[in-house]
């Protein structure tokens, strides 16, 4: 049963959300790093053994040892749960490509907590509710400014003339574990990322730890050329981590 405390009535509580494929939790030292780290921002007492201790219960479940699944680590003060459940991307969203929109919201570059993946989550979930009933699989978020920043559950990249783009941290995102992955697999060049500039771009994809790599047929009403380097980038992160 969960505990009243900060997290249940401020939102001060942190999260992650893992990839296990066929029983193996793909990246989870990273992911325990980035929670940790979201844990002394938000003041949070965390007990190593006792979070090691719920994964492992978790991914000990008959459910988890095949296939795709999701595992999620939740915490705030008085309260720390693990829960699983299917991971429901299919190939077929892969091959059709997600179609992208700006989203109406801004997102706040100046707020700490943009970049922790935190309980402060409403704007995510709002946006990508919208943009479900009008068709969108995922919602843009530009900065205050008026810059490229990322996606309400996902890191943005683009590619021009073969190379990798993506706007930089301070633009105000969420330092997701496949854009880390990414960065630490791939030439990545950073800059300011505008509106005006996609028609200039070969292709864009879009990164998190459930997806992992998607690529972006369309982002409003531009159609990229291609999406030829984000399946390419898929293949080789999937043979990486053993997907089926």
């Amino acid at each position: 049963m969960i505990q009243e405390d900060d997290g249940y009535f401020f939102g001060l509580g942190a999260f992650e959300t893992i990839a296990v494929e066929n029983g193996t939790p793909v990246l989870l030292e990273k992911h325990y790093a980035r929670l940790y780290q979201a844990a002394v921002f938000l003041g949070l007492s965390l007990c190593k053994e006792q979070l090691e201790e719920e994964v492992e219960k978790a991914l000990e479940k008959p459910e988890m040892q095949t296939g795709r699944n999701v595992m999620k680590i939740t915490v705030s003060q008085k309260n720390l749960m693990v829960t699983t459940r299917k991971n429901t991307y299919q190939t077929a969203d892969y091959e059709k490509g997600f179609t992208a929109a700006y989203a109406k919201t801004r997102r706040n570059e100046t707020s700490p907590f943009t970049y922790h993946k935190t309980f402060n989550y409403g704007d995510c979930i709002l946006e990508k509710r919208k943009a479900k009933e009008a068709g969108i699989q995922e919602p843009v978020f530009l900065n205050t400014k008026g810059e490229i920043a990322e996606g309400a559950t996902t890191n943005i990249f683009f590619v021009q003339k073969g190379k990798l783009l993506a706007p930089p941290l301070g633009c105000g995102m969420l330092p997701g574990i496949l854009r880390q992955y990414l960065y630490e697999t791939y030439e990545i060049q950073e800059q300011i990322l505008l509106p005006e500039m996609v028609e200039t771009f070969d292709e864009m994809f879009v990164t998190n730890s459930l997806l992992g790599i998607m690529p972006v047929r369309q982002l409003e009403d531009f159609v990229f050329p291609g999406m030829e380097v984000g399946r390419k980038l898929l293949k080789e992160y999937c043979k990486e981590f053993f997907f089926a």
